[in-house]
């Protein structure tokens, strides 16, 4: 199948840089630090032609492309975007790229186009068109809520959507009932063993990410991220380190030691004792990409208590649970003194996902959903 990807780019210079150093013959059409990155690659090896259109590239020749950073300070620049988000038909560069991928489209050639989520610029008549012309099967790989996130551009899509994939099972509910036709709870996140394995940190490395609990993610805003913040904020009589490409609120900012992306945040997972991972708010049935990536590295990993983590580990054995912060300070106390049973967990967890846990497992997975939808003529 030819599968076009409709996405935005997170983080242009990690992209240059993964082009810069790929092998001969290869083409990473996203950057590491973007589960798409992995995806096309586990597509790419069943056989399939993928391809990409920046949805989030300006049309005018003057923009620039920018790194992703999420800030709870009000910017023009956030100011501008919430209005255009509201009203993107009335957005001349947001029409320009409508046409700019019905323009691409017809050069690709797609059967399938895939939307990963928070799509604030495609329309839903350009979505429409798309599937008219080129009888294309549309996914939406979504892995937060479209209740709390999603946009009026979204919602309003939602009915011309084949199929979502979403990493929550909440979630996955949520989208059919905005009326997506099928919905698929399966984790997008996952682990390639090439890129998710132990790394070997040198003396300035270890010196730079040792610490007894790490931490990658965001932070902000604290009303999707409250609960996350609260875990943190309980440990810091450990010797905490945190890792963001966004802001950092004030309360945990003496702990923060820099931005972590692709490798770089994998080898500070090795730092680590423990890996922590509390999800955000929103994620309430669970699956977020660290969840598999810690385990994949052979790091310890705690992760507060959600449904998701005992369907896809055995609590205790792969990784450990914590109900509320007084519950995590207590398993980071005690497993900062029995070594020995973090690196049982550990090497169990990394075993596990290696097994069930895989991009190539993952990507196998979603063609077949795809040629169901496909055999059916059930698209609409």
């Amino acid at each position: 199948m030819r599968i076009l990807f409709v996405a935005s780019l997170h983080h242009p210079d990690v992209l240059e840089e993964a082009k810069r150093n790929a092998p001969p013959g290869e083409d990473p059409l996203f950057p590491p630090s973007q589960g798409q990155y992995f995806w096309v690659k586990a597509l790419r090896k069943l056989g399939h032609t993928c391809g990409v259109f920046w949805r989030s590239e300006s049309a005018m020749p003057w923009a620039k492309q920018r790194q992703l950073h999420m800030t709870q300070r009000l910017t023009p620049g956030r100011a501008v975007s919430a209005v255009m988000a509201r009203v993107p038909t009335l957005n001349p560069d947001y029409r320009l790229r409508n046409r700019h991928l019905l323009d691409e489209a017809a050069a690709f050639q797609p059967d399938v186009i895939v939307l990963p989520g928070d799509n604030t610029v495609i329309l839903p008549e350009t979505l429409a068109e798309l599937k008219r012309q080129h009888n294309a099967t549309l996914v939406y790989g979504c892995g937060t809520s479209p209740i709390v996130f999603s946009r009026p551009v979204e919602r309003a899509a939602a009915p011309l959507i084949d199929l979502v994939i979403a990493n929550d099972y909440y979630h996955a509910i949520q989208w059919r009932e905005l009326g997506a036709k099928r919905v698929v709870a399966l984790p997008m996140s996952a682990i390639d063993p090439a890129f998710h394995h132990p790394y070997e940190l040198t003396d300035q490395e270890q010196a730079e990410y040792g610490c007894d609990v790490s931490f990658v993610g965001t932070l902000v805003p604290d009303n999707l991220y409250g609960e996350r913040i609260a875990a943190l904020e309980a440990l810091a009589d450990f010797d905490l380190g945190i890792w963001s490409v966004h802001e950092v609120p004030a309360s945990l900012k003496r702990f923060y030691r820099g931005p972590a992306l692709g490798e770089q945040m994998l080898r500070v997972t090795c730092g680590g004792k423990i890996a922590l991972n509390p999800h955000g708010d929103f994620m309430r049935y669970g699956g977020n990409m660290r969840l598999f990536e810690a385990c994949g590295v052979g790091a310890f990993q705690i992760v507060d208590d959600r449904p998701g983590v005992h369907e896809w580990f055995r609590v205790g054995e792969h990784l450990v649970t914590y109900r509320d912060p007084a519950h995590l300070h207590k398993l980071v106390a005690y497993y900062l003194s029995h070594e020995n049973e973090r690196a049982q967990i550990a090497a169990a967890g990394q075993a596990h996902v290696r097994e069930q846990h895989t991009y190539d497992q993952r990507m196998a997975r979603l063609v077949e959903l795809i040629n169901e939808i496909r055999a059916s003529g059930s698209k609409r």
